[in-house]
């Protein structure tokens, strides 16, 4: 496979995984994005990062986009490239809000834009790739194909291949808020609080509250609080992030669909008045000032790529 095109720009949303009781199969896309603009060269590798995580992340070879972009390259057996890559960067790191496979997914289609036949590289692959970099597809899914995305894993020819549905919408289902701490923390560190087994009585719960929210979001948004509520890993993760989780809780006790977006700390309410979640932040949190409310709406559309 040749390269094409020398010059390519994506566009990648944030999301927000699980949805209270989905956890790694449910997410959805917000309207938050990164913006990605690559300059294929003879050189080296350039990254220049502008917003979230400028001067923390890698500017080499070890780049999240970089890597994935490589991977990419490499699947679809095109030459690698020199990189020059400027980024804008809009979407929090370390809270919950799918910035990795947004950087996966970005990198990813800055590799299929370069390809003088992008099918080599179209979005199946870019699913598979993706989900291979995150081990679940439940942030890579939505940022990928935008809206609410169930996702799953299923045995096919003796290997694990990821696959992703857009999920129906009622017109007024979603009026996303995003609760967003100064606090971080790291995804595998969310993992290792949660334990290796769970009752059966709790799994059979969470089996049929997400089966709830799928119908919630499609048809009936008055659901949404008791479809959301989950015994799998909200509460279990209380020890790393305490104030979100007893943030939480009084939300919900207040009535509002919340969740904690992904591996937190971020918490995410599908449908909710500003106002009065603010109020009870301020109740609640030992220092409000430490938190940002932001209305952000589901994005529709997913990761985007323009070819100059």
């Amino acid at each position: 496979m040749r390269i094409e095109h020398t010059r390519v720009r994506v566009q990648v949303p944030a999301t927000s995984a699980n949805l209270g009781p989905g956890f790694d199969a449910l997410g959805l896309a917000l309207d938050l994005v990164d913006d990605l603009e690559l300059e294929a060269t003879t050189g080296g590798v350039e990254v220049l990062a502008e917003g979230e995580g400028a001067g923390s992340v890698p500017t080499g070879e070890e780049h999240l986009v970089v890597r994935a972009l490589r991977r990419g390259l490499d699947h679809a057996g095109a030459p690698q490239v020199g990189v020059r890559l400027r980024t804008r960067n809009r979407i929090p790191h370390g809270r919950g809000l799918g910035s990795s496979a947004a950087a996966t997914v970005a990198g990813l289609l800055l590799a299929r834009g370069l390809l003088a036949d992008p099918a080599a590289l179209d979005d199946d692959a870019v699913l598979q790739l993706a989900t291979a970099f995150e081990g679940h597809p439940d942030n890579a899914a939505p940022a990928l194909l935008g809206g609410a995305v169930l996702s799953w894993t299923e045995a096919s020819r003796g290997e694990e291949r990821a696959r992703a549905v857009n999920l129906a919408l009622h017109g007024e289902a979603l009026r996303p808020l995003v609760l967003l701490p100064r606090t971080t923390l790291a995804t595998h560190q969310a993992r290792g609080l949660l334990p290796e087994e769970v009752p059966h009585g709790d799994a059979a719960f969470n089996a049929s509250r997400a089966a709830l929210l799928v119908h919630a979001l499609a048809t009936d948004p008055s659901l949404l609080l008791t479809a959301t509520e989950d015994r799998l890993h909200q509460e279990q993760r209380a020890p790393g992030m305490p104030e979100s989780v007893e943030l939480l809780r009084v939300l919900r006790q207040e009535g509002h669909p919340a969740v904690i977006s992904g591996a937190g700390p971020s918490l995410l309410v599908l449908r909710g008045d500003r106002a009065e979640v603010a109020q009870l932040v301020r109740r609640v949190v030992a220092e409000p000032a430490a938190w940002r409310i932001a209305a952000v709406p589901l994005r529709e559309d997913g990761a985007r790529c323009v070819v100059d």
